[in-house]
């Protein structure tokens, strides 16, 4: 078992990407055990790109991203950036993320520079602590001997992140339940204070758990094999600065599901109740027949 700070690194290796030209970079990949390029992935590398084009000390505050195709695990992933405008107060970037020739992921990025103005926000839900609940990881290797063994090893693997759900979701099997899901989490280990790495943390988590809230209503497990799901496009506000190895409170809903989409949204709090972030997310929730047929895609 790697240590909490090397399972930490390898996170940070993932958003460090490799300049190859002005405006373009290479990316690799991390298998957590879905066949594919994890979509929360390719959007925090994504913005990290984005980022590296911006000179100025401003932050991301909006980040808007599409999943055109599949990614490929096996092969790195080229960003383009391109530069649309650099105002006085704001930024704007565009990513483009492509594989074998292809673009797989589109990014819109907005950063602003720091300036006060009128505050309010919604109140943090009331739930346990993080310390009072079992992290997500324990609960999974004591259910390995129900896991597959195709996929044992990657769902079982130490992780950089600290997923503690106050409600436990089995993946295998569903209950019907309302559309709410609530769930702290924090990188395992220190990270360094440059706020892009904690913003992009947080993207990367932000796709994590999302879109099977929408399933809660029918009852339908996340690795039922009927089901075929995919993040369709996938949106975070960032309201107000953090850290990303601090607990954050990540509050799920769905308000609703049709055409074979389902809609989620998020809420990201501190654990001193202040909300940094809001999320929202479209995804495909399509089941196919008994005979596996699913339509196009």
């Amino acid at each position: 078992m790697a240590s909490d700070e090397a399972v930490v690194n390898e996170l940070l290796a993932l958003l460090e990407l490799e300049p190859l030209e002005v405006n373009i970079y290479r990316g690799n990949n991390r298998d957590i055990g879905t066949g594919r390029v994890f979509g929360g992935q390719v959007f925090a590398q994504s913005l990290m790109a984005a980022k590296r084009t911006v000179e100025a000390e401003r932050d991301a505050h909006s980040v808007h991203g599409y999943f055109l195709r599949a990614g490929d695990l096996k092969a790195p992933i080229i960003f383009f950036v391109d530069r649309p405008r650099d105002g006085g107060s704001f930024t704007s970037r565009r990513v483009t993320a492509i594989q074998h020739g292809e673009a797989i992921f589109h990014l819109s990025a907005s950063f602003h520079v720091h300036e006060p103005g009128l505050e309010h926000q919604t109140a943090m839900p009331e739930v346990p602590p993080p310390e009072s609940l079992p992290p997500e990881l324990d609960v999974i290797r004591e259910m390995a001997d129900r896991i597959p063994e195709a996929m044992r090893a990657v769902l079982t693997q130490d992780r950089p992140f600290d997923f503690r759900p106050v409600i436990t979701i089995d993946p295998f099997k569903a209950d019907k339940r309302e559309p709410l899901r609530h769930v702290w989490f924090r990188v395992i280990s220190r990270l360094p204070d440059e706020p892009i790495i904690h913003q992009a943390a947080l993207a990367y988590a932000s796709d994590y758990g999302l879109l099977p809230t929408a399933l809660f209503p029918h009852g339908i497990a996340m690795r039922d094999r009927r089901l075929q799901m995919a993040s369709l496009d996938h949106s975070v506000w960032l309201h107000r600065s953090f850290r990303a190895d601090d607990w954050l409170l990540y509050a799920m809903d769905s308000p609703t599901a049709a055409g074979a989409r389902g809609f989620t949204r998020g809420s990201v709090f501190t654990r001193a109740g202040e909300l940094v972030a809001s999320v929202a997310q479209e995804g495909l929730m399509r089941i196919r027949g008994a005979d596996g047929a699913a339509g196009g895609g």
